[in-house]
């Protein structure tokens, strides 16, 4: 990844550049914003910026031995980090993460659970990996200025894991520099987060999102608008839309089910919806549930006829025709406490059949506020 490969991000993009040439190079940064929006492509240009041997004005050369090696994701100085699976390592997994990022530089945790088959499992870095780390950074610089370490969402480490490096971040070895990527600050560890420069990524303008569109994508101008406007400033989500994701199609038909079953009262309905929702992965299920959060700020805010501040599509709109008054202010922010509960819940192992049971009869009285 070049900075040229990143969409938009132009300010951004400028800074991280000007500070290389003012020789501010921080030894830890932390990138943070919403999902989609560009923070791995740009950690990844801005570590093959760092270590090109003939840095452009606005971007690396592609050429020296440094550029070729990044090229392939395969720099001996670069190093990954990024939650797994069955207790291993990211090494473990390397070639498919190598794979995912050449294919597609911009992915969601769900995707990269799914490209190694990690069925029912939770992604997490495990207390090891600092040991990895730590083995890692303590070898010498082999040929680049800088020993580069990306840690791919260091929420999701083992809080054994985050203590172990602490010490590593803050003093880290010579010319070594860590680059982590967060989509949920308030769960890094503080003592990790206040080691770091942090630099917010803002979401990707809706101009800038339709000049990419527009660019790369056989669209009508219509349909560049509205996915960027849905898509509200995250590339992943327009391009799902763009891919006519199954995903979202199967979570909204899981949503609308579990309305239904909730609205109609029906306990056998109930609990048929409940266990569907309880049969999927745990991963799928986060994403129900934040699927779920979004549908009902969508459906609140529909009541107000403030199109412009809507982001569905044509599906969600028609089913939203008759079921947005059932979400109110009377119950909107129970809805809201309800769903994100049931979401830590989950990510703490809970039992998905009563979490999602539960659910759905709590939903049932809400909507008869």
């Amino acid at each position: 990844m070049y900075f040229s490969n990143v969409i938009g991000l132009n300010d951004v993009k400028q800074h991280l550049i000007d500070s290389v040439h003012r020789g501010f190079v921080p030894h830890a940064r932390i990138f943070y914003g919403p999902e989609g929006v560009g923070k791995l492509p740009l950690a990844i240009a801005y570590a093959r910026y760092l270590n090109c041997a003939n840095r452009g004005v606005n971007d690396s050369c592609g050429v020296c031995p440094s550029c070729q090696k990044f090229d392939k994701l395969a720099h001996p100085d670069l190093h990954f980090v990024f939650p797994v699976v069955k207790s291993k390592v990211s090494d473990d997994y390397l070639a498919q993460w190598r794979k995912l990022l050449q294919d597609h530089s911009y992915f969601n945790l769900n995707q990269w659970l799914s490209c190694i088959d990690a069925e029912n499992a939770q992604g997490v870095i495990y207390s090891k990996e600092s040991d990895e780390i730590i083995r890692k950074l303590n070898l010498k610089v082999y040929e680049a200025p800088y020993k580069i370490m990306i840690i791919w969402l260091p929420e999701k480490m083992h809080i054994a894991c985050s203590n172990k490096l602490l010490k590593m971040i803050e003093e880290p070895p010579t010319n070594t520099i860590f680059l982590l990527i967060s989509e949920d600050r308030e769960n890094v560890l503080q003592t990790i987060w206040s080691r770091c420069q942090p630099l917010n990524i803002r979401a990707i303008e809706k101009d800038e999102m339709q000049a990419y569109l527009s660019k790369n994508f056989e669209l009508s101008d219509g349909e560049i608008k509205s996915i960027a406007h849905i898509a509200n400033g995250s590339f992943t989500s327009a391009l799902h839309m763009i891919e006519s994701s199954d995903d979202n199609q199967f979570l909204f038909e899981l949503f609308v089910n579990m309305m239904r079953a909730s609205v109609s009262g029906n306990i056998k309905a109930i609990r048929e919806a409940s266990n569907k929702i309880a049969g999927i992965g745990r991963e799928m299920q986060k994403s129900f549930i934040l699927f779920s959060l979004k549908m009902f700020r969508e459906y609140f805010v529909n009541n107000f006829g403030k199109q412009e501040m809507v982001y569905l599509n044509e599906y969600e709109k028609k089913f939203g025709e008759r079921f947005s008054p059932f979400i109110n202010e009377r119950n909107i922010e129970e809805f809201n406490d309800e769903f994100s509960l049931a979401y830590r819940q989950i990510e703490q192992n809970g039992n998905a059949r009563i979490i999602f049971l539960e659910l759905c009869l709590k939903a049932t009285l809400l909507l008869r506020k």
